[in-house]
């Protein structure tokens, strides 16, 4: 079945019962005919791919911003070096996403249409991305996030216009909760902060945790902008968990120093953190040892060491390549399906990306899958990030979510994972 036929039975099963499915933060996702394509004949690109970036320059994942604008301009240059799209070079322009305290990301996205963006890769948070989609999605641009991992853009309305390389967090719910109970935690405390991404992971994380037999016996979601936590931390000491879930952003590194003044710290109570607080910066000032034998997922294989070489020959100064593969696909995949499609217009893009993904003949990088292509070959992209191939609502049906640990110097090896885990997407 089609990724539009698919929404279109969804969205009629799921009319007799919309008000049913919303996130732990209480936005309602939208059961509609989310995936159809839009009315009336789309328009004709201009025969130039011109792809926007919208990631984090600034605001609470800003330390994600330059893996992704590296994998992005890595992208760029290989189809450029190999004759561009549609015999034309791709024209890249970046902005900035900001976070949900501005509204750089709206700006942005006003910024990037007015020069007639075709596609838009980005924001990296989930609450961002919900912040812009009508706007990108509406003017019949193709948003691509490389990390977006909200499960509510499964469902979300965008016209067939959305699509990530990042799994949706029921996976990385179901590792977090699996992981914390297989390390013999049968009672665990969750800090989550309060916004699409924080609250949507934190009831997976719940779901499968319980599902194993441990029980949740706190759950706070918190405001991240709050200038103090410790009530959020003195409702987890009340209950005394052995594991502590961390599910936020830059916040948590008060959060952690709370935690540590309340007497919670990580030899006592086995800390477990997320994508968005995987960090090699944020927790550099807290005192050695202080998230010494703390694990975190993230989602995505380690960036291989000839990928990372390629990397750095865009951006010399690069030390932390999360979600850099992942920009890095989603750039080529909107180069191939532009080039698939003969029409570098969202709408044209939007509906090829599906089927340069999965199905044909396979094959890496822009160079091979391109020439395939003009062979009059049908493709399937495996990309640096995994095989991708797309479901029908803009999914990779299948992803791998690594495990991570800080050693003493509260820094950890993201080459070196304690173990991967894959799973299908649709399980």
């Amino acid at each position: 079945m089609t990724r539009i036929s698919r929404a279109l039975a969804v969205a009629a099963a799921a009319s007799l019962a919309a008000a049913a499915c919303s996130s732990g933060g209480g936005t309602t996702a939208v059961p509609s005919t989310a995936q159809s394509q839009p009315s009336g004949q789309a328009a004709k690109g201009d025969g130039t791919l011109t792809i926007g970036t919208t990631l984090p320059q600034t605001g609470s994942l800003a330390y994600l911003g330059p893996p992704e604008f590296a994998g992005v301009d890595l992208a760029v240059k290989e189809v450029n070096e190999a004759g561009g799209v549609l015999g034309k070079p791709v024209v890249k322009i970046d902005t900035d996403s900001g976070d949900t305290t501005t509204n750089i990301a709206s700006q942005s996205v006003d910024k990037l249409l007015a020069q007639k963006a075709d596609a838009i890769i980005g924001a990296a948070s989930s609450s961002v991305s919900k912040s812009i989609i009508d706007k990108v999605t509406g003017a019949g641009v193709v948003q691509f996030s490389p990390a977006n991992t909200s499960d509510e853009f499964t469902t979300i309305k965008d016209d067939g216009l959305y699509f990530r390389t990042a799994p949706p967090d029921k996976l990385q719910g179901r590792v977090l909760g699996d992981l914390a109970v297989a390390d013999g935690n049968d009672t665990i405390g969750i800090l989550a902060m309060q916004d699409f991404y924080g609250s949507g992971l934190a009831d997976q994380v719940t779901q499968t945790a319980e599902a194993g037999g441990a029980q949740v016996v706190e759950r706070v979601d918190y405001d991240p902008k709050a200038a103090d936590f410790s009530a959020d931390v003195a409702k987890i000491k009340a209950k005394n968990p052995k594991a502590i879930m961390l599910i936020g952003f830059e916040e948590t590194a008060k959060v952690v120093q709370e935690l540590v003044k309340q007497g919670l710290t990580a030899d006592k109570h086995q800390w477990y953190m997320v994508d968005g607080n995987m960090s090699n910066t944020n927790y550099l000032k807290s005192p050695r040892g202080t998230l010494k034998g703390v694990k975190g997922t993230i989602p995505g294989a380690a960036a291989p060491a000839a990928f990372q070489k390629r990397l750095l020959s865009v951006d010399p100064k690069l030390t932390n390549y999360t979600y850099a593969a992942e920009s890095y696909d989603a750039a080529i995949l909107i180069a191939l399906a532009a080039q698939a499609a003969k029409d570098d217009s969202g709408k044209a893009i939007a509906a090829k990306l599906e089927d340069v993904s999965k199905g044909g003949e396979k094959c890496q990088g822009f160079k091979a899958c391109a020439d395939l292509l003009k062979a009059g070959k049908d493709i399937d992209y495996d990309g640096v990030s995994g095989p991708v191939d797309f479901n029908d609502v803009g999914d990779p049906s299948v992803a791998t979510i690594g495990v991570y640990q800080y050693g003493a110097d509260n820094r950890y090896d993201a080459a070196k994972a304690l173990e991967y885990r894959r799973g299908d997407i649709s399980g």
